[in-house]
This record gives C-alpha cells, sequence and structure tokens, in this order.
C-alpha cells in the first residue's frame, strides 16, 4: 500500500465544492452534507470540507467589487454602530466615575 497521496485536478475541487454548497441547503449543517458527499468521491470529509472554504473564499465577492453606493451604505450603518457603542460606553464611564466620587466622599 501506498502512502502517496491522491492528487485532484482543480475541476475535480471546484465540482466537489459546488456539490457541497448546493447540498447544503438540504441538511442542518454543512458537515452533513460533506459528511454524505465524501463517501461518494472517494476523499476524506476534512479534505472536502477545505476545499469547500477555499471555494468560498476564491469565490467570495471583495469589497471593492461592491458598487460605491452599497460601500457608503456598509460603511455608514459601521459608522452608526460605531458611534453607537461610544455613547454606551461614555455613559456607563460617567456614571461610574459618579459612583466612585460619591463613595469617596461619604462619611
Amino acid at each position: 500500500m501506498s502512502n502517496k497521496s491522491k492528487r485532484f485536478p482543480p475541476e475535480f475541487r471546484e465540482r466537489a465544492a459546488r456539490m457541497v454548497l448546493e447540498e447544503e441547503k438540504n441538511h442542518p449543517s454543512r458537515w452533513s452534507a460533506v459528511m454524505m458527499i465524501a463517501p461518494k468521491l472517494d476523499i476524506h470529509p476534512d479534505t472536502l470540507s477545505k476545499w469547500t472554504r477555499l471555494h468560498e473564499r476564491a469565490n467570495a465577492p471583495a469589497v471593492s467589487d461592491l458598487p460605491d453606493r452599497e460601500k457608503i451604505r456598509q460603511l455608514e450603518r459601521e459608522n452608526r454602530e460605531l458611534r453607537q457603542a461610544n455613547e454606551i460606553l461614555r455613559k456607563a464611564s460617567a456614571y461610574f466615575a459618579q459612583a466612585e466620587l460619591d463613595r469617596r466622599f461619604r462619611p
């Protein structure tokens, strides 16, 4: 028996990853889809899972690919969330600072 790993062509890897992504809709998790497909293709489930993650990353739209209007909306939403978080932290800081002052000067 050989310890040499199998070499799969890129087209096979792409098709296997697409199969998982398509089949994922019919399963409760991606892993269950991988576990169903991997034996049929005679590959290890971890390998198929890795190929699927790589396929997703390679085909995910980059932020620079989004239209300018969508990028602006996304950045405005992020800015709004950060401003809200800062306001909450500012109020909490003032509350605890006041509590500390009240505690120090009480007789």
